[in-house]
């Protein structure tokens, strides 16, 4: 069995980047919503904070959902990993 560390591959690694991007850009456009809609309610109805709010309400499940395929990519690639480890 080898101790050297396995190396994601460009998928997970893109999976990490997006869903990471994904979820950050979404709590950000939600704390903002909410801060302009504390201070001012008239403004969230016109311009582009309807989008700013659409982003955080869609977000967030779509980077949670990457984040869980994420997940499971990398258990699939370790049990692979293992196995080969195992027959060696």
């Amino acid at each position: 069995m080898s101790s050297e560390p396995s190396t994601p591959s460009i998928l997970e690694r893109i999976l990490a980047y997006a869903s990471l991007t994904i979820i950050a850009v979404a709590l950000l456009s939600f704390f903002a919503t909410l801060i302009i809609g504390l201070n001012d309610r008239q403004t969230m109805a016109q311009g582009l904070w309807p989008f700013v709010y659409g982003v955080s309400l869609i977000g967030l499940p779509v980077g949670f959902v990457l984040l869980i395929l994420l997940i499971l990519l990398s258990q699939r690639r370790r049990r692979a990993e293992f196995r080969r480890g195992k027959r060696s």
